[in-house]
């Protein structure tokens, strides 16, 4: 079913807040999994059981401070389970579709709800915007916000944030806000076809209506009734997916170049000091025991002197290259490009478009898209008896 929510007063956060409020509060969920507003501005994702307090929901900030599909596997997991609705974008909800397959999350407790996403700022970025507009006011952010002059409505100081992001990808997808994360720039699945509702914000007029698909049986269940409506937001997917992708393509030709020259990996990663933030980030390392948080690497002190004498010095911190190239045997195939390894370095390397460039050729070779389907299996756990014969085994 194809239907419509009207926004008043051009306070689309209100009418998308009425909506999951009406979710909870008809019984369709036993709780949201959603972006929730703290008292200092900032934005988290909480597990929300009371429709009063939906109203606190902020699923349109354009902050990604986890990849929240890791907590929906918790939520999900083990059983008793509760119906969870999650609000996700789709970098998260292809994620969770490989934790499935990798059995650290069960689909069947879990109502997937996808919204369209036109990219989001690191963390401190959002901060330092929220805190910036907060001294600013409603009315000068009011004045920036869309092409056409239009307001941003009742909905507060931060609605011209998202909502410039959206005209942007629609009206300008070649010319992506600089600031934006760089994995959100280059990211060409803006959107997830795979959910139970889909949340279509790309390509319409949000300021005045909001665009859901939802199965007919829910539809009818919350006393929404179909709506034909002629929109342009397979164009606007389209046009955004193709710039996005060049820039893509861009980015990896210059990476490649960096791995394929005299450095190499070394080079690219001589920065490391092997911190374990972009491990401890990432939706896809789910292991329980790691070998790298264990005993094996606790090498003897006179080890060390062995190494540096065999060189006449040796690198410190250790191992730093043989934890990147692990962590690439393990989940290469499975990466989504989410980009919190990035954020999460504090060296700032560029973990997550190494993994991505490395990635999509292993993906290709596979013809593997992870989180594309469920019920696609993963190829290193599946068996084929023919599956070398292509080169000659």
């Amino acid at each position: 079913m194809k239907t419509v929510i009207a926004v008043e007063n051009g306070d689309t956060l209100k009418a998308l807040q009425g909506f999951l409020q009406a979710l909870l509060g008809s019984g369709v969920v036993d709780a949201l999994l959603v972006p929730m507003r703290t008292p200092n501005g900032t934005v988290t994702p909480a597990l929300v059981t009371s429709p009063e307090l939906i109203s606190e929901a902020d699923p349109l900030a354009p902050v990604l401070p986890v990849n929240a599909a890791t907590l929906a596997g918790q939520l999900s997991v083990k059983e008793p389970r509760a119906k969870v609705g999650v609000v996700l974008r789709s970098c998260e909800l292809r994620a969770l579709v490989e934790l499935t397959k990798m059995q650290q999350a069960c689909l069947d407790s879990l109502m997937l709800i996808a919204l369209d996403c036109a990219g989001t700022y690191n963390v401190p970025l959002y901060i330092n915007k929220i805190n910036r507009d907060k001294g600013q006011g409603v009315k000068d952010e009011k004045q920036v916000v869309g092409d056409k002059g239009e307001e941003a409505g009742d909905g507060g100081e931060l609605d011209g944030l998202w909502l410039q992001l959206y005209r942007q990808a629609a009206t300008h997808p070649e010319s992506p806000d600089p600031e934006l994360r760089s994995a959100c720039k280059i990211c060409e699945q803006p959107v997830y076809d795979g959910a139970q509702i889909t949340i279509e914000l790309l390509g319409n007029d949000v300021t005045h209506e909001i665009r859901i698909s939802l199965p007919d049986e829910l539809g009818t269940r919350m006393a929404m009734s179909e709506t034909l409506v002629s929109n342009e937001r397979l164009s606007v997917i389209d046009k955004l997916v193709a710039a996005r992708a060049a820039l893509r393509d861009t980015e990896f030709a210059k990476i490649r170049e960096r791995l394929e020259s005299e450095d190499g990996i070394d080079g690219v990663f001589a920065a490391c000091i092997r911190c374990h933030n972009c491990m401890t980030v990432c939706p896809i390392c789910y292991c329980k025991t790691c070998v790298f948080k264990s005993a094996i690497f606790d090498h003897e002190p006179m080890q060390f002197i062995n190494w540096a004498r065999q060189k006449g010095a040796y690198r410190m911190p250790a191992d730093t290259i043989l934890f990147h190239l692990t962590r690439l045997n393990h989940m290469a195939l499975s990466c989504v490009g989410c980009g919190m390894c990035t954020e999460a370095c504090p060296a700032e390397l560029p973990v997550g478009i190494v993994f991505r460039a490395i990635g999509q050729r292993l993906q290709a070779a596979f013809e593997y898209v992870p989180g594309r389907s469920y019920v696609e299996p993963l190829p290193l756990v599946t068996f084929k008896a023919d599956e070398w014969t292509e080169v000659g085994e």
